[in-house]
């Protein structure tokens, strides 16, 4: 369940709070979940790194400025799931789908 919103790192707390509330009524647990980026493709093995040894998919911007990433993991609470989206918030350029 991804929101198809884009988020950033300066969202309000009340916001991740509410973002948040919205996983837990939509998700039960543990359950998969795919996580989706545009990432400037200098920046791309920081987003790579958050994601440690897990497969994901690539596909390079058709300039090759830009990366698409795509990932699905097994979560555990949404607490993993908005700890993902905060760690790559703080990634210049990165666009959370």
């Amino acid at each position: 369940m991804n929101t198809g919103n884009a988020r950033t790192e300066g969202e309000s707390e009340e916001w991740w709070e509410r973002f948040q509330d919205l996983i837990d009524d939509q998700s039960d647990f543990p359950s998969e979940y795919t996580f989706k980026f545009i990432v400037p493709s200098n920046e791309l093995e920081d987003l790579k790194a958050l994601f440690g040894q897990q497969a994901i998919s690539l596909r390079p911007s058709r300039k090759g400025n830009y990366t698409s990433v795509t990932a699905t993991l097994e979560m555990h609470s949404s607490d993993e799931i908005v700890a993902v989206y905060k760690a790559a918030a703080k990634i210049p350029g990165v666009v959370s789908l």
